[in-house]
């Protein structure tokens, strides 16, 4: 699939996801046993861990169509780079989606700050400069749409491999936001 049809597809799948149509497809043992013999998935998802956003589900896919990545925050921290990587030069993915949502709440301990212990300290110190570039720096959503796209810039930046991609035409990278009400992803 070329990048447009990917995007499409992906836009196509959030709809069914909203409308309550999914359907359901590649779900089964039959597919299960065509993928024993490898994986070509067709976009890379960069997601929130939160248990209220599950890629698969808001893009109505079956096994195999998608790489998704799930981290607090979307962040792009080296494992989550050294997944990307391998998706892109291994499985000639071509598109990858970063994918932040509202309220979350890796992007509200960033914007409240102090101090919550070594480990999530450094998982929000990703999020940081999205609050310095975001317009309202307190507003949690506008903070989430800041972060998805430093993120999405980060991705080229930090990664030679993603980066050449880019700059070579051969993969796209889209930061998107999920409305956690009505179920619908923002390109933005």
């Amino acid at each position: 699939m070329t990048k447009n049809e990917v995007l499409s597809r992906l836009k196509e799948g959030n709809q069914r996801f909203v409308e309550d149509k999914l359907d359901g497809k590649l779900q089964n043992s039959s597919r299960r046993d065509d993928l024993t013999g490898g994986q070509q998935p067709y976009a890379i998802i960069l997601s929130c861990a939160d248990s209220r956003v599950v890629p698969e589900l808001a893009f109505d896919t079956g096994l195999g169509e998608l790489f998704v990545c799930r981290v607090a925050g979307n962040i792009a921290n080296s494992s989550t780079i050294a997944s990307i990587e391998y998706a892109v030069a291994h499985l000639k993915t071509n598109t990858i989606v970063v994918l932040g949502h509202e309220a979350c709440g890796a992007v509200t301990a960033a914007i409240n700050g102090g101090d919550n212990g070594y480990n999530l300290n450094h998982l929000v110190s990703h999020i940081t400069p999205a609050i310095h570039k975001s317009e309202n720096k307190t507003d949690v959503n506008t903070v989430v749409k800041t972060n998805a796209k430093v993120t999405a810039e980060e991705l080229k930046s930090r990664s030679s491999i993603i980066g050449n991609a880019v700059s070579n035409g051969d993969v796209q990278i889209v930061p998107a936001y999920y409305n956690l009400g009505s179920g619908k992803v923002d390109f933005l």
